[in-house]
């Protein structure tokens, strides 16, 4: 070894902040010499003692042991550990005799694989702004994920890290299903999905004060808010003015379809009235005098006995009075 190499492995061996051994290697006189540091991070995924040591001695000796295979990783985040034994043992097999080596540093080194995580929180990041960009329906006012997605480990291979996004099919109305993919290079690395619960602005009638009973709801009484809602807003969603409290509706109440109803006319029959019974036919008219055994509003199905027959019909209330037997 000349004194350039000697100086530059000094230096080394005390970066790695083994002293002792930069200071006994003059004194060695081996034909290849290994020092192992305790930790190191590469970024290939085969690991070669060229990767994990540094190798010293004559050219072919140096040669022939940086290309010996010391096993690869076989998952993201894995940490792997050889033991000098196991490297005298791999050069025993390619033909180096242990008396030819000197080893120095660590017994054993702790290799990790340089790499990248992308958290959770990154992907949920990455697909917020990709919803930000792409959903164009104005009655959506936000979206909340609903379960976190896992991290990735991925090797750090000194390319840039690419994503593509794909739409997945919504598992059902209010949600969407997002897939992001990993790339390095054009290499496909992996790949997360997650789901969002969108969010709705929704109009909605808030009552303003106590609201009785049969009274009639107008914008005194209510008032209509822009809330959020899990669900979107009906497409004939229409304002509740002109219909009327079918109970009684404390203020500050959000006033559901149930509460209220349309207004019912005016009862124009009163029960045992007598009632003129007429069936109107093109080219005929049948009429009948008829009590009525029950209070009726136009439109509305009555009972009705016919005076003659005695018998009870079923009838529907004219606008004249009359009644239509159904």
């Amino acid at each position: 070894m000349n004194k350039n190499k000697i100086i530059v492995f000094i230096v080394i061996c005390l970066l790695f902040g083994d002293i002792q051994s930069a200071q006994t290697l003059n004194e060695n006189k081996t034909d290849l010499q290994i020092y192992l540091p305790r930790e190191i991070s590469i970024q290939e995924s085969t690991l070669k003692l060229g990767y994990v040591g540094i190798v010293r001695g004559t050219d072919s000796f140096i040669k022939k042991a940086n290309q010996i295979n010391l096993g690869r990783f076989s998952m993201p985040g894995q940490e792997i550990v050889i033991s000098k034994h196991t490297i005298m043992s791999r050069l025993a097999s390619e033909g180096i005799s242990v008396s030819d080596v000197t080893f120095m540093g660590a017994e054993e080194v702790n290799i990790r694989r340089k790499q990248q995580i992308i958290t959770g929180d990154d992907f949920t990041k990455l697909a917020d702004n990709f919803l930000k960009k792409n959903i164009t329906d104005n009655s959506i006012s936000g979206w909340k994920p609903i379960r976190a997605a896992q991290e990735l480990i991925i090797p750090d291979s000194g390319e840039d890290v690419k994503y593509s996004y794909k739409l997945e099919k919504s598992i059902n109305s209010g949600y969407v299903s997002l897939r992001i993919e990993v790339s390095s290079g054009d290499q496909k690395i992996g790949s997360r999905s997650i789901t969002f619960r969108l969010e709705y602005e929704n109009r909605t009638p808030v009552a303003l004060t106590n609201i009785p009973v049969g009274t009639v709801i107008t914008s005194e009484n209510i008032k209509i808010e822009k809330r959020p809602s899990y669900s979107p807003e009906p497409l004939d969603w229409k304002s509740p003015y002109g219909l009327v409290a079918k109970r009684v509706i404390q203020a500050n109440t959000v006033i559901r379809n149930d509460m209220i109803g349309t207004v019912k006319p005016e009862v124009i029959i009163k029960r045992n009235q007598n009632v003129v019974i007429r069936i109107v036919r093109p080219g005929f008219t049948i009429s009948a005098v008829g009590k009525t055994m029950q209070d009726g509003r136009v439109g509305e199905c009555i009972k009705v006995k016919n005076v003659d027959s005695q018998t009870i019909i079923i009838a529907k209330v004219n606008e004249d009075g009359s009644v239509e037997p159904m």
